[in-house]
């Protein structure tokens, strides 16, 4: 009887201490997992916020390079803006010189200059084939009219002014007279007397007088 209670408390004892086993390794198992999680929490939470700081840097970092990139961007944009505006003012400029080219008057492109002419008091002789008669309200045969006031004398002036071109408001006629059959020769100046011409026309029936030479006279002092 004594044999069996002893070896009835001997397994209550080798229960209890295996259950104690048990137990303890289960405390320890819990206490390790506590430390890996809260490892893993504090650990993982730094490469957390370290992670946006890194991502910030990056985003920074190109950021300033696209800066970088949109600014030389626009340089070579201004630049491009630059050679394109002086090709326009460039191209404008010779189509300008072009049409004051094609605006110049026919008559300027055939005009003929000599130095001196008839007589000693001449510094320089035009002649123009592009020179045209300047009309007329005569009719019938024409007959050279050396009267200021026939219209005969006025187109005579018209064909002056128009070879010269000194306005009849501005002109000073000195001599105005025949020069042959349908010809005649005048001599003007401008009424400062800082320019002076001697102008030989000629009669064109149903047109008009027509300038045939200019003669630049030395200005009168």
């Amino acid at each position: 009887m004594k044999g069996n209670n002893r070896e009835s408390r001997f397994g209550k004892r080798e229960k209890r201490k295996k259950t104690n086993i048990i137990l303890n390794s289960l405390i320890a198992l819990v206490i390790i997992l506590i430390i890996v999680v809260s490892a893993k929490i504090f650990f993982g939470g730094n490469n957390d916020q370290a992670l946006p700081a890194d991502e910030q840097t990056a985003s920074e970092s190109k950021q300033n390079e696209k800066n970088k990139e949109d600014k030389g961007n626009d340089i070579e944009q201004n630049e491009d803006k630059d050679e394109e505006q002086a090709d326009k003012e460039s191209k404008e400029e010779e189509k300008e010189t072009e049409e004051n080219a094609e605006e110049e008057p026919e008559e300027d492109k055939e005009q003929v200059v000599t130095e001196g002419g008839s007589g000693p008091d001449v510094e320089k002789t035009i002649e123009n084939p592009g020179w045209k008669p300047v009309g007329t309200s005569q009719t019938g045969e024409h007959t050279a009219v050396y009267d200021q006031n026939h219209a005969d004398w006025q187109e005579m002036l018209s064909a002056i002014s128009y070879a010269t071109g000194v306005d009849q408001g501005n002109m000073t006629v000195w001599f105005l007279g025949n020069n042959g059959p349908n010809s005649s020769v005048g001599t003007i100046s401008t009424k400062d007397q800082s320019e002076k011409y001697r102008v030989y026309i000629d009669w064109v029936d149903g047109e008009g007088w027509k300038p045939s030479r200019v003669e630049v006279l030395n200005a009168i002092n």
